[in-house]
């Protein structure tokens, strides 16, 4: 359990929520486990599947605190949410940014700020890391040009800019992708992004957690009443979570990435768990799905400190909190959106 910007993350798979005169209780096999007063929350999450009590419910929509109820692995199930703070106001409010160009230029700028920023860390943790396995002074090459671009983006550039600096970007880091692989070359090689389909085992694994995060992502936005599928630096199209691809940006690099990476160079994937199709696309066989499901759902058990907040969290609680961040800045709470800026 713990709370940030005055919301409480329950992440306890069997814990139960309960009523105890202006305070909500957490149990766990009838044993206490937290109490909370009511009056310092504005948001409570749930990530059990047993829930909360019917008088806990009615309280939280009486203070109008929202109480939302969350899988164990972070699927938005429901929300219960008091009158005084309709979530569609947020929602529109988020529709008038997504209609203006300066806006949502500001919110986008700030995506990509984070994703690159990110990016440089993986590199420069991994020539850190291996200084003997990597070439340092390419990595130290690609950092700088990384940086360079990062300054370009804090100019605020108009959104065609920023879209091209994003893609020069992405072109340097995916550059040295295939450096930080270390193991198992033979099967584990990446010479550039594809996907739809992924033409190797590399691209096959990426494309497979980026799904998990952009998941994740939605939730996240769901979660705290924002609408996942408008966004502010991907377009709208029918079907896609626009908003949680956004918002994935920052946590590509640094949490999808280096997942796919420590997999392969840790030797947990195994090299015949791939098939190949027909048409050269390759997939990824029931039994490597499985494994990285389970390994990802451990990795987002392990704590970081958040950039921002200077709090321990969970790994899998970084999209809601950046969610929250965010619409606290659409409702006029924080003067700007703090990306995830990993070091």
């Amino acid at each position: 359990m713990r709370k940030l910007l005055n919301t409480l993350f329950v992440s306890l798979e069997d814990a139960y929520a309960t009523l105890d005169g202006e305070n909500i209780v957490i149990k766990q096999d009838n044993e206490i486990k937290g109490r909370f007063p009511l009056h310092i929350l504005q948001g409570v999450y749930l990530f059990s599947y047993r829930g909360a009590s019917p008088a806990l419910m009615g309280k939280c929509a009486e203070l109008g605190i929202d109480l939302v109820f969350c899988s164990p692995r972070g699927r938005f199930l429901a929300r219960a949410c008091g009158k005084s703070r309709g979530n569609v106001l947020l929602r529109r409010e988020q529709y008038r940014i997504a209609d203006d160009v300066d806006r949502k230029g500001l919110i986008a700028r700030n995506f990509i700020y984070g994703k690159i920023n990110n990016s440089r860390h993986v590199l420069s943790r991994t020539r850190r890391d291996h200084p003997d396995r990597v070439n340092v002074e390419t990595f130290s090459d690609a950092e700088e040009k990384l940086k360079g671009i990062m300054e370009q983006i804090l100019e605020d550039p108009p959104a065609e800019t920023l879209l091209g600096l994003e893609g020069a970007a992405s072109i340097i880091y995916f550059g040295r992708f295939d450096d930080m692989i270390l193991r198992n070359k033979d099967a584990f090689f990446f010479h550039e992004r594809n996907r739809r389909p992924p033409m190797d085992n590399v691209n096959a694994m990426l494309s497979f957690v980026y799904m998990m995060l952009a998941n994740d992502c939605a939730n996240a936005l769901e979660t705290v009443g924002l609408d996942s599928y408008v966004g502010f630096f991907h377009t709208d199209r029918p079907g896609r979570t626009s908003l949680s691809l956004d918002l994935m940006e920052e946590l590509r690099s640094c949490l999808a990435d280096r997942f796919v990476i420590t997999m392969i160079n840790d030797r947990v994937v195994d090299p015949d768990g791939f098939e190949k199709q027909d048409n050269g696309a390759v997939m990824l066989s029931d039994d490597t799905r499985k494994k990285i499901q389970k390994e990802w759902h451990d990795r987002k058990q392990e704590k970081i400190e958040h950039p921002f907040l200077k709090e321990k969290i969970e790994w899998g609680m970084i999209p809601y909190v950046q969610s929250l961040l965010l619409a606290r800045y659409i409702r006029g709470d924080l003067d700007g959106y703090p990306p995830f800026l990993w070091k």
